[in-house]
């Protein structure tokens, strides 16, 4: 009875020093005074994947590299050159998506404050729940096929995955899910920096294999719902929106450059969401409709700095953009960018692009290769310089932000 008691007693002690370290402040020497826009922190990219099936890439790969040549023969000398931008690296299709992430909560476990998370409009369910690849690679009489969850994939809602049919697998295959990971993980860290969630809200179809799977546009009404899933999931009271750091101000542009984004000391425990769109029908304009300058949206919009509901940039290629990107954290606003770029730099083992990006000042840096390993069996991966869960920005944490102003008439 008394060895009883005392084990008792040790489990009670453990739990009550599990339950402290859960409710310490992450990267405790931060000023709390500091706004969020004056940190940086590590991300993932398209966090959710799961990696793919090496027959499934064999099989797409001579396919995907004609139709990506013909797709950037067809733009226009603009789009063309933001195409070679965003596309920088000699790589072949093949190595493209040759990453894959641990669950979310592993991710944040091990030091990520940023995660990517596309999501796919499926208002009647059962659009991404049989992928084409998979049932032609049956067809040829492959077995033992890399493990596809299916869950919740049946029933209408978003679902998480890359590029359907092809790149599929998905550490939370809806939104939901995806949601009540990140909730949980924060739920048993109360006390940590803000977490910047990018949202990227997939539009465009890219039919690779034969009888592909169509892609549902994106409408006013399903931007609606996104966001009701997005705060039904988090929590309106741990989501920081555009609403939020607007304040007293005409525009979230003038908000921003006041500097009037949250401190660090009202941001713990918080989530950003930070929406990417591509231009076009379902894009851009159709999250704005009904909500001009994000008012009453969840998430912020990629943008582009001056316009009236400029406060979030997406710069990926660092080498080309490092100037501008340098001057707009210096300005106020949100920045992100890439350490590597389609498993490039992890191929041929080079950290000086997520070098480059840190040194930046962008406030998300995003990397495929948060963790030892990688398919190429090189040392290549990335960590936030310092080891925190975040540090002083570089750029804008050099100098105070300018006082928020109120709002004149």
């Amino acid at each position: 009875m008394r060895a009883g008691r005392i084990i008792a007693a040790l489990a009670g002690l453990c739990a009550v020093a599990a339950g402290a370290l859960a409710q310490a402040e992450e990267a405790p020497g931060l000023d709390p005074a500091l706004r969020i826009n004056q940190l940086q922190v590590l991300g993932t990219h398209n966090s959710y994947a799961a990696g793919m099936d090496p027959r499934l890439t064999a099989l797409f790969a001579d396919k995907a590299a004609v139709l990506f040549a013909h797709l950037e023969d067809k733009l226009p000398p603009a789009d063309r050159a933001l195409f070679r931008e965003e596309h920088p690296n000699p790589v072949a299709v093949a190595d493209m998506l040759r990453y894959a992430h641990p669950p979310l909560a592993e991710q944040l476990d091990l030091g990520a404050r940023s995660l990517e998370i596309d999501v796919n409009p499926d208002p009647a369910g059962g659009q991404f729940s049989d992928p084409v690849g998979y049932r032609l690679l049956r067809q040829q009489g492959a077995t033992g096929l890399l493990p596809f969850d299916r869950t919740g994939l049946d029933q209408p809602g978003f679902k998480v995955l890359h590029i359907a049919d092809v790149d599929f697998r998905s550490q939370c295959p809806t939104l939901r899910q995806c949601l009540r990971q990140i909730r949980g993980w924060s739920d048993a860290h109360p006390r940590h920096v803000p977490l910047f969630v990018l949202i990227e809200a997939k539009v465009q179809d890219v039919p690779i294999l034969p009888g592909a799977t169509h892609t549902v546009p994106f409408t006013p009404a399903l931007f609606d719902a996104l966001d009701r899933e997005l705060e039904e999931g988090m929590g309106r009271d741990r989501i920081i929106t555009p609403d939020d750091v607007r304040g007293p101000y005409a525009t979230l542009n003038q908000a921003v450059l006041a500097g009037n984004w949250p401190t660090l000391a009202q941001a713990r425990g918080k989530v950003l969401f930070l929406m990417l769109t591509a231009t076009g029908p379902g894009g851009i304009a159709d999250y704005l409709v009904g909500h001009a300058g994000l008012k009453g949206r969840m998430a912020f919009l990629s943008s582009q700095p001056g316009q009236d509901y400029g406060a979030f940039v997406l710069m990926d290629n660092v080498r080309a953009r490092a100037e501008e990107i340098r001057r707009y954290v210096a300005a106020g606003y949100l920045v992100r960018t890439r350490a590597d770029i389609e498993t490039y730099e992890a191929k041929v083992n080079d950290p000086s692009r997520a070098q480059a990006a840190f040194a930046s000042g962008a406030q998300v840096v995003s990397t495929d290769f948060e963790r030892p390993g990688n398919a190429y069996g090189t040392s290549y991966m990335v960590t936030l310089p310092g080891g925190q869960a975040a540090r002083l920005n570089p750029v804008s944490g050099a100098v105070p932000p300018p006082a928020a102003r109120s709002a004149r008439p």
